[in-house]
């Protein structure tokens, strides 16, 4: 391998020149890799089957590398140019890299953030729609709360109101049919009819109803007295 261009450090160098010196450094540097390159390639090709071929390339190949790793790894790093106009020019050129890069990190993060920012003003607007929301409802609950109450004590009462119509309907229907089996069974005397009526109406009985069926109520209690009247004279 050819050795590293030396040239004096002058300060009459300028930066164009260094560029093209560094460049013909590294065309040389190439052109040697490729001729060794090719060298390795042809070494022992004459002696392989055209089945081998291929394999034999890539063994080849491998060994070639494995070569080049164990020198890269045991020598130590040399300059490419010794010149410092040359040197500086390739450490400008790293540090625009490395600029270029932080230049693109930065602005990857920047614009993250950004999304982020944007991500967290959404969640805090959708925060603070659903606190209102829960105030709101928390509103209507105390404002229909009497009125829940007042319901449930009018539906309370409508229901005392209904079963006390179904007790009178009940008590009507009972009276009839008390009616129907003293007519059937003790029917009332000709005779006594009037008096037990008088003595209905001196006890007040006949007022004692608060129904619209006072004549059931009247006809009850008369057979009620023929009743007890007839098993009276059955005991004497």
């Amino acid at each position: 391998m050819a050795e590293p261009i030396s040239a004096e450090p002058t300060s009459e160098l300028c930066p164009v020149d260094a560029k093209k010196e560094l460049l013909m450094e590294c065309n040389n540097i190439w052109e040697e890799l490729e001729e060794c390159q090719s060298k390795l390639m042809l070494l022992g090709i004459e002696t392989l089957l055209q089945s081998d071929t291929k394999l034999a390339l890539l063994m080849l190949q491998w060994k070639a590398l494995t070569v080049d790793y164990q020198e890269c790894h045991e020598r130590s790093p040399e300059t490419i140019s010794t010149n410092p106009d040359v040197l500086l020019e390739l450490g400008k050129e790293e540090l625009q890299k490395v600029k270029n890069d932080l230049e693109k990190v930065l602005s990857a993060v920047c614009s993250k953030n950004k999304q982020l920012e944007e991500d967290l003003e959404r969640e805090q607007q959708w925060y603070e729609e659903q606190e209102q929301m829960l105030n709101t409802l928390n509103r209507i609950e105390e404002e229909t709360k009497p009125q829940v109450e007042q319901l449930y004590k009018t539906r309370g009462l409508e229901e005392l109101h209904n079963k006390l119509l179904q007790l009178k309907t009940y008590r009507k229907e009972l009276l009839s049919a008390l009616g129907e089996f003293l007519d059937e069974h003790f029917p009332l005397p000709q005779d006594s009819g009037s008096a037990i009526k008088r003595q209905a109406h001196a006890s007040g009985i006949g007022s004692a109803s608060e129904d619209s069926s006072p004549e059931l109520f009247f006809r009850a209690s008369c057979r009620t007295a023929s009743i007890a009247r007839h098993f009276r004279d059955s005991d004497k």
